[in-house]
């Protein structure tokens, strides 16, 4: 017996006969057998290796026989689809596992078209043609591509991009429904590839059209980037397109934009928010910020800028002339007919001076009545004056508004570049003195610049700031000038008037200084120096002697007046019945409530109001109406010369009787003779205040005339009649 034997099984016996039967074939078959199952080995190794590759794709792998049944497929796959995973098995056929899909209801899109649905899924699955989308009842959406293998077969890819989906899905909510006008074009080619209803609504295009646009399309011919290639547009941050809708209009757009690839082309999504009318906006008011609102003129700011371009551009042999213009007579025109009338005379004036110049020349409205004239590349400054003649000639013809017929003239001042100055401000302030020395010589003239005008100007700078600086140090004195009572003779008051003693030009005039501190503005802290000077020094009087204080216009306008003189009562202790605030018609001619608002507060407080000047203006006897005066002063012209002047003496009756008549004091200025004071006492007139009585003298003075007056004997009272 073999070694072996007793390992050996029938049918070994029978292969022990076979082979001793045949000899090399017992070999021969267990090579092959050996063979077979090392290739079973390495196939098994092989599609182990092949699971093992396939399960750790991201993306789902099926592999189909010819008939389409299950051969592999990899882990990824059975999770996209576990709603029917159970189903899978190698020889089961994925047409099968579809219907049972269907059947189930994990199809959202074959519902109610479910033969539909099936042939057209088996049709490209049998028939590959690239891919196609498909969505599950868990919400996925699986993206599938197959394709046919050379033996028949079929391998099928299967992507998740339901997260893509869901992004597609949040672009279209913020795309579709956005009220910002939006749309998406191809970077390459500009192609408008989708378009949101904000946008068809905004630029009046369907959504046809739109789509068949290109970026370029959109542009208005007037676009700053007309030669730029179709979606090559210029972008900056904060960019801004100039965009034609459908009706031709042109709207300007602030774009916004973002990268994205949008149905696999490399495109850009837009963002175009309408900012027509704020550029509109901007525009006004860049024009307002260098325009006169009302007349529509360049305003200062605009003029100087074209006054340095034009100094800039200036060579040796050029010339250009600043003409300065000043109406006159509108503040009169202004106060007796009214602002808006004022308003629209101002636009007349602008119309005729802009109609009067070539379109290289400029005229600006400088504020108030105030304008200006560049005039550029004249030949000789005698051109400046001709055009300064002309205009003086223009503006002064008569205006007719609302039936009312007005004249006006206009003062000149002109200054030549470069010679009278090489910049906007020496040539602006050459110009202005011209026009102050045509204003101060009658008006309705031109003048030009000369060098000595700068001096005078120098020195009525100087004197400005000394007298600001003698109002802020409280070196100005006051000195009082008696108002006598006619009829016995008797000091009735004081009226306290400012006097200036310079440390190096001595006394200044009050004319001098007086018309300088209106024109600056200085009048006003100086009215409250000499209020509460005078209020101090009264307070300090005996009896009931009165102090009689002058008021400015500017005064009033400051708006603190009635305190102002609240606080001197209070602050020196003076009895408000023995202040006398003088005004003149300057004041009433202001039209304002506020004027007689204050009036009538400071007569309400115990303070006697005066007017100054009476008779010199234009409606004097109106304003006694529209007042309840407590005095009037006779101006000095009427009474100086009154002994032997008829016309005098015949007016200054008329005041005396209108005042006794009305119950209001008559005071006399200016008296200087005898025969003045005789004709004042037998007309009846209660005060006289002049030369003939005394001189301003200073407080110490004026309180020795007091203490006199009161110690002499007083003689037996007279009738006034």
């Amino acid at each position: 017996m073999p070694m072996n034997a007793e390992f050996q099984s029938p049918s070994d016996d029978n292969r022990t006969a076979s082979h001793s039967a045949h000899p090399g074939y017992d070999a021969a078959l267990l090579d092959a057998r050996l063979e077979a199952e090392a290739a079973i080995q390495q196939a098994k190794q092989a599609e182990a290796r092949l699971r093992a590759a396939i399960d750790i794709l991201p993306q789902g792998v099926v592999f189909l026989d010819s008939d389409g049944r299950y051969v592999l497929w990899n882990k990824q796959y059975g999770e996209m689809y576990a709603g029917s995973s159970d189903l899978f098995a190698e020889g089961v056929k994925l047409e099968d596992t579809l219907r049972i899909g269907v059947a189930r209801g994990q199809y959202p899109e074959a519902i109610g078209r479910e033969e539909e649905w099936l042939k057209d899924r088996l049709d490209r699955l049998y028939n590959p043609r690239g891919r196609h989308e498909q969505k599950t009842t868990d919400g996925r959406w699986i993206l599938i591509e197959e394709r046919r293998t050379s033996d028949g077969g079929i391998i099928g890819l299967r992507v998740d991009i339901t997260e893509m989906k869901q992004r597609e899905e949040s672009f279209r909510l913020l795309f579709d429904n956005n009220p910002v006008p939006m749309y998406v074009h191809a970077l390459e080619t500009g192609r408008i590839l989708a378009v949101n209803d904000a946008a068809t609504q905004h630029y009046g295009y369907s959504r046809d059209e739109f789509l068949a646009m290109t970026l370029a399309d959109l542009r208005h011919p007037d676009e700053t980037d007309a030669e730029t290639p179709p979606g090559k547009l210029k972008r900056e941050v904060g960019f801004t397109w100039r965009h034609r809708k459908a009706d031709g209009e042109a709207i300007d757009v602030a774009v916004y934009s973002s990268l994205l690839t949008y149905e696999g082309v490399q495109a850009e999504l837009i963002g175009a928010v309408d900012i027509t009318e704020r550029k509109r906006a901007e525009e006004r008011i860049a024009f307002m910020a260098h325009h006169d609102a009302l007349t529509g003129l360049p305003n200062r700011v605009l003029f100087r800028e074209e006054m340095e371009e034009c100094l800039t551009r200036i060579r040796r042999d050029e010339t250009a002339a600043v003409l300065c213009l000043d109406l006159d007579d509108f503040k009169s025109i202004n106060d007796t007919l009214g602002h808006p009338i004022g308003d629209r005379l101002l636009v007349l004036v602008a119309q005729r001076l802009k109609g009067a110049l070539r379109e290289t020349d400029t005229v600006a409205r400088l504020g108030g009545d105030e304008f200006a004239v560049l005039q550029t590349g004249i030949d000789d400054p005698e051109d400046a004056g001709s055009l300064a003649g002309r205009l003086i000639e223009i503006v002064s013809a008569p205006y007719e508004i609302d039936g009312h017929l007005m004249t006006i003239g206009v003062s000149i001042g002109i200054a030549v570049g470069p010679s009278d100055g090489e910049d906007c401000d020496r040539l602006l302030k050459a110009a202005d003195m011209a026009l102050y020395r045509a204003k101060a010589e009658g008006r309705g003239a031109y003048c030009f610049f000369e060098a000595e005008m700068d001096a005078r100007l120098q020195a009525r700078r100087r004197m400005e700031l000394d007298l600001r600086a003698a109002i802020n140090a409280g070196t100005l004195e006051v000195h009082y000038q008696p108002l006598i009572e006619i009829g016995s003779g008797d000091v009735a008051g004081f009226e306290a008037l400012v006097r200036w003693n310079h440390p190096e030009r001595g006394n200044i005039p009050p004319i001098d200084f007086i018309p300088l501190a209106e024109e600056t503005g200085l009048v006003v802290p100086l009215g409250v120096h000499v209020l509460t000077r005078a209020c101090r020094d009264a307070a300090a009087w005996p009896g009931d002697t009165k102090v009689a204080v002058n008021l400015s216009t500017l005064q009033f306008r400051s708006g603190n007046l009635f305190e102002v003189v609240s606080d001197a009562l209070n602050e020196t202790g003076l009895e408000p019945k023995r202040l006398e605030l003088e005004i003149t018609e300057s004041v009433l001619l202001e039209k304002s409530e506020n004027v007689l608002a204050t009036l009538h507060a400071l007569r309400a407080l115990g303070v006697r109001i005066s007017m100054d000047d009476f008779g010199t203006g234009y409606s004097s006897l109106s304003y006694l109406r529209s007042f309840p005066f407590d005095k009037i002063k006779i101006d000095r012209s009427f009474v100086q010369g009154l002994g032997t002047n008829s016309d005098s003496q015949a007016i200054v009756r008329a005041i005396i009787t209108l005042g006794r008549s009305l119950g209001i004091t008559i005071t006399a200025e200016g008296v200087e003779t005898a025969a003045d004071l005789e004709y004042l006492r037998s007309e009846g007139c209660h005060q006289g205040q002049g030369w003939l009585f005394a001189k301003a003298q200073p407080n110490e003075a004026a309180s020795e005339l007091l203490r006199e007056n009161r110690r002499r004997p007083k003689p037996p009272a007279k009738s006034a009649a």
